[in-house]
């Protein structure tokens, strides 16, 4: 069987040919795509690190004793409310995050008070600053026009900037449009099938995000196909590489990367055809920094620069290894490995309809278990189904 990673030095066609039924769907870069104003998208990731760079550049952050905030309320205003930290003459603003935190850290329901006229809430927040057990919060400010208060969080918070992060791919990726073998993704075309990885990155089509809160790459390396094995029709099933990475200065969510092997990504940047997905996070705890510099960024820059032929040859591995020949044997490999009956019928019977033959090798149960669990409704059944995918195809390497 010829598995091959083709040579991108020859002229790009105008797409590839990809089989989307097998392996996993991804939905975790549909969301964001579909969740993001236009302000929050970049075209490049030049534009990305500016703006989250810059906004590092005119932050602060530093420890206060909470006790010592006072929270100023304005009677004319029942929607402005500031906090004047310690050593400070001038209030602060509180984000809409920040807020939330602050209440947070102090046992108070944020949602009531976003409720009440801001001299009511002012009261609420200021009597749970004055008992806060905790002695100091640590703060994130920003002077863009007004100060502003964009993050409050324990004192042992371990910050990682977003800056910090959009840079490790930064140098990998470059722009992240083409100057380097990584890119913003291109688009399948579902009428015909043809993955076609030359589009241009428009605010509709950019996978690079960022808000006030956090930041979200998406990126490909679609112009270098891998083609690992032969499709029933006979032309090769080609895979591309791909990684997201996420993070939250201000403590929305945890650092991750999360690398795998892709056949497409639609319109919508839902991912296709999805192998050997794995997964990173670190939180934001005291020696968050140390882990990402020393776990995170090199993971990924090994990821980038690693080459395909252990993933190539674990699928050859599971094509290869045949497990089943009889029907017998076949309910027995799946019933053992955990699967009711029923699911067992259902991957069988989809693997004959879009194989056209019945299961025999590891691979052809890895693509009728993902097959079955993308009809699963519910996220947690669906998971835990393409973990023992995932399992058996780890299992064959």
């Amino acid at each position: 069987m010829d598995m091959q990673v083709l040579d991108s030095s020859r002229d790009v066609p105008v797409g590839y040919n990809v089989d989307v039924s097998r392996g996993e769907r991804v939905g975790r870069v549909t969301s964001e795509w579909f969740n993001r104003p236009d302000d929050e998208r970049f075209l490049s990731l030049d534009d990305l690190f500016a703006s989250v760079k810059g906004r590092a550049e005119r932050s602060r952050t530093r420890s206060v004793e909470s006790a010592a905030i006072r929270v100023e309320a304005s009677r004319d205003n029942p929607e402005r409310l500031g906090l004047v930290l310690p050593g400070a003459e001038e209030p602060v603003a509180p984000t809409h995050w920040s807020f939330g935190q602050m209440a947070s850290l102090v046992g108070a329901p944020a949602a009531y008070l976003r409720q009440l006229p801001a001299p009511l809430a002012g009261i609420n927040l200021q009597y749970g600053l004055t008992n806060h057990r905790a002695e100091q919060i640590k703060t994130l400010e920003t002077e863009d026009g007004r100060t502003e208060l964009r993050a409050v969080t324990g004192p042992d918070y371990g910050r990682i900037y977003d800056h910090e992060l959009v840079s490790a791919v930064r140098r990998i990726a470059g722009d992240g449009t083409g100057d380097t073998r990584w890119k913003v993704p291109g688009v399948l075309d579902w009428s015909t099938g043809v993955y076609n990885p030359m589009v241009d990155v428009t605010r509709e089509t950019t996978t690079l995000y960022a808000s006030d809160r956090d930041v979200f790459l998406f990126l490909v390396d679609d112009l270098n196909p891998i083609e690992a094995g032969l499709l029933p029709d006979g032309s090769p099933d080609l895979y591309f590489r791909g990684f997201y990475c996420w993070n939250s200065e201000v403590g929305a969510k945890t650092l991750g990367i999360a690398s795998f092997y892709l056949r497409a990504v639609c319109q919508n940047r839902n991912l296709w055809g999805v192998e050997d997905f794995q997964e990173i996070t670190i939180r934001h705890s005291k020696h968050a920094a140390n882990r990402f510099a020393h776990e995170a960024a090199p993971a990924l820059t090994r990821f980038a620069e690693s080459s395909p032929v252990p993933f190539i040859e674990g699928v050859r591995a599971a094509r290869e290894k045949i497990v089943a020949r009889t029907d017998e044997d076949r309910q027995d490999f799946l019933r053992r490995r955990g699967f009711s009956k029923a699911e067992t019928g259902r991957i069988v019977e989809t693997v004959l309809a879009e194989e056209g033959r019945p299961p025999e090798s590891v691979f052809d149960f890895v693509q009728g278990i993902t097959a079955v669990a993308r009809t699963k409704p519910h996220q947690d059944a669906r998971l835990a189904m393409e973990g023992k995918a995932k399992a058996l195809l780890d299992r064959a390497a």
